[in-house]
């Protein structure tokens, strides 16, 4: 007989349901993700440092886990919530289910509870603390210790590399900065020949160009990029340099870097189904999407960044390219994993930037 859990909310709301995965709480903000496949990649994308994430989809773990389909090796996300969990996972490359995953990587997990109850709460009043907690726990105290508790603010610095290191190739240098990166970007460049360099976040530029790089990949990343004042002073110094191409937090520390403002989002672009408008061809792409914050429109005007990609849904910035150098960025997530593929091109677009600039050195 599966153990009752709670699942208690900053604002006092409190939803029963059965446990699953480890018995270890944490404190974290509340999200949902909207895609309806995909949480193997969903749970092991570092993004999610510090995040109880929630699945809209009801069904959970219905083909099990597998070993090609991480997106890092040491999961970061601190809970996961779902309605009905399935422990009976039929698929050809399953190896676990989900729940023993769970218990492995020490994620505590709920399921059975209304999930659509709770999303439509996060929609009305924004995202929110929260925690797993035992049946018998007290409900006041934690409330308290929710509404006491800060959000983190150290995520990068927890799913970064810790050192530097190369993924050999023989084609473009790439240095890669690794703000809590996906293995599906690392995937795609290695795809495309590229010769990577993997260093931390806080590497100074005189380190990074010091190897000479044919191109700067700034990936995704936990939390707020203001946090980061560091590597917004680092970018600011690469973009004249060289070609960079940044993803999802790189996209908005590019955009910092060169003068504009970011904002915390109401309650995030999370899933595989968002729409995006390339607005220089009209051309409308689904993409994959996890941001709680976004470049703030109205900031780009005293820049030399001029928006190239926009969300159909809130009509929030989701692209921007340098004016005078080789640099551009996206918020939505190319390499996908998972997601639509529609604009892995990107990469492409990167390689032959790298190309163009050799060209003219």
């Amino acid at each position: 007989m599966m153990k009752e859990r709670l699942l208690v909310l900053e604002d006092g709301s409190v939803y029963k349901g059965k446990a699953f995965g480890s018995d270890h709480y944490h404190i974290g903000e509340l999200v949902f993700n909207t895609s309806m496949t995909g949480y193997q990649e969903i749970l092991t994308d570092n993004s999610y440092c510090g995040q109880i994430v929630m699945m809209t989809y009801p069904l959970i773990g219905n083909y099990g886990i597998n070993r090609e389909d991480y997106e890092s090796i040491v999961p970061a996300v601190f809970g996961f919530v779902v309605k009905d969990y399935c422990d009976s996972p039929s698929n050809w490359r399953s190896q676990e289910t989900l729940d023993e995953f769970l218990k492995r990587e020490d994620i505590p997990g709920i399921y059975g509870v209304d999930t659509r109850a709770i999303t439509r709460k996060l929609r009305d009043e924004g995202v929110m603390k929260a925690t797993l907690a035992d049946p018998d726990a007290d409900i006041d105290e934690i409330v308290r210790t929710l509404k006491e508790t800060d959000y983190l603010h150290d995520q990068v610095e927890r799913v970064s590399s810790g050192k530097i290191f190369p993924i050999p190739n023989r084609g473009k240098k790439v240095v890669l900065i690794d703000f809590g990166a996906k293995l599906g970007i690392v995937r795609e460049l290695s795809k495309r020949g590229c010769d990577l360099i993997v260093v931390p976040y806080d590497t100074p530029a005189e380190k990074i160009l010091s190897y000479r790089p044919d191109g700067v990949m700034l990936t995704n990343g936990p939390g707020n990029p203001e946090d980061l004042p560091q590597s917004i002073e680092t970018i600011r110094q690469l973009i004249p340099q060289t070609v960079v191409f940044g993803i999802c937090l790189g996209h908005q520390l590019i955009s910092l870097a060169c003068g504009a403002k970011t904002y915390k989002l109401k309650f995030g672009h999370r899933g595989g189904n968002h729409p995006v408008v390339d607005l220089k061809t009209g051309k409308v792409e689904i993409t994959s999407q996890n941001h709680g914050y976004a470049v703030d429109i109205d900031s780009l005007k005293d820049t030399r960044l001029i928006m190239t990609h926009q969300a159909l849904n809130d009509k929030s910035c989701e692209g921007v390219r340098h004016q005078d150098y080789p640099c551009f960025s996206v918020q939505f997530h190319p390499e996908a994993s998972a997601g639509p593929e529609d604009s892995r091109d990107l990469f492409d677009e990167f390689i032959k930037l790298m190309d163009k600039k050799k060209k003219y050195a």
